[in-house]
C-alpha cells in the first residue's frame, strides 16, 4: 500500500530522535514538506545533515510562551504528530512535585498547546487535516515505578478522544498509537538485558518488541488517507501485550 504526502506540510514534535526522527524522515520520503520541533540544537543539526530539506525549529515545549512563538510562523499545517515526551521514572511513594510537573507539562499540556495552535490553522482553513498522538501501552496497564508516566499517557489517550469528538466536524482526525517497548537507541539500552526484559517480553504473543519501523508504519497510516474512517481510536502496537 503506497502512501503519499505530496503537497501536505507536516510538523513532529521530539523529532530529534527515536520515533520522531524516524517520523520526520519518513514522511519527508513520502513527499511531505516537514517541520521537525525538538529542544536539543545538536540533534537538529545531524537531522539536517540526513535530510536538508527539513525545517527546524529549536523550542522547549514545556515553556507555553516559547512555544507560541516558535510555532507561529510555521505556516499551514496539515499533518501533526505529538511525540515529545519525557518519562522520569519513581516508586509511587517516593513521586516528586517536580518531576510530576515536569512529565505532565511535556506529556500532555504541550500537546494540547501545540495540537490548539495548529487545529485552528486546520478549522480557518476548511481543509480538514491529521493528528496523531504517540502514547503508549502505559496508558492502559500498570508498570512499576511509572506511576506519574502511566497517568500522563492514561490522560493522553482521554484527550485524543475529547480532540477527534471536537475537531471531527471540521474534518480533522485525531488518533493515537500506543506501543510497548521500542527498540530505539534508548530503549536498547535500556531492554537488551535479557533479565531484565524476560518478563515484559514473555506478556506479548509475538515475542518481542516493537522495532521503530513497526510504530512508525503505524503513524504514517492513521496519517494517510487510507484511514479517512478512523477518528479517536488508541492503536495498539505492542504485539498483542493488551489483548492478553
Amino acid at each position: 500500500m503506497e502512501i503519499s504526502f505530496r503537497g501536505k506540510h507536516a510538523l513532529v514534535t521530539g523529532a530529534g530522535k527515536g520515533i520522531g526522527r524516524a517520523t520526520a524522515l519518513a514522511l519527508a520520503r513520502c513527499g511531505a514538506r516537514v517541520t521537525a520541533v525538538t529542544r536539543t540544537q545538536a540533534d537538529l543539526d545531524s537531522l539536517l545533515q540526513e535530510c536538508a530539506s527539513i525545517t527546524p525549529v529549536c523550542v522547549d515545549l514545556s515553556d507555553w510562551g516559547a512555544t507560541e512563538a516558535a510555532l507561529q510562523d510555521v505556516g499551514p499545517i496539515d499533518l501533526l504528530v505529538n511525540n515529545a515526551a519525557c518519562a522520569n521514572l519513581q516508586p509511587f511513594l517516593e513521586v516528586t512535585p517536580d518531576k510530576f510537573d515536569q512529565t505532565f507539562s511535556v506529556n500532555v499540556k504541550a500537546v494540547l498547546h501545540v495540537s490548539q495552535i495548529v487545529a485552528r490553522g486546520m478549522k480557518a482553513r476548511g481543509s480538514g487535516g491529521s493528528i496523531v498522538n504517540v502514547s503508549s501501552q502505559a496508558s492502559q496497564c500498570a508498570l512499576r515505578d511509572h506511576a506519574v508516566y502511566c497517568a500522563t499517557k492514561g490522560a493522553l489517550d482521554m484527550l485524543t478522544k475529547v480532540m477527534a469528538l471536537e475537531l471531527g466536524p471540521h474534518q480533522i482526525r485525531v488518533n493515537s498509537v500506543n506501543p510497548t517497548v521500542v527498540m530505539t537507541e534508548m530503549g536498547r539500552l535500556g531492554w537488551s538485558d535479557p533479565e531484565k526484559s524476560k518478563t515484559m517480553m514473555s506478556r506479548i504473543p509475538l515475542g518481542r518488541f516493537a522495532e521503530v519501523e513497526d510504530v512508525v508504519n503505524s503513524i504514517l497510516f492513521l496519517l494517510s488517507d487510507k484511514s479517512n474512517m478512523t477518528n479517536g481510536v488508541t492503536l495498539p502496537v505492542d504485539g498483542g501485550f493488551l489483548a492478553c
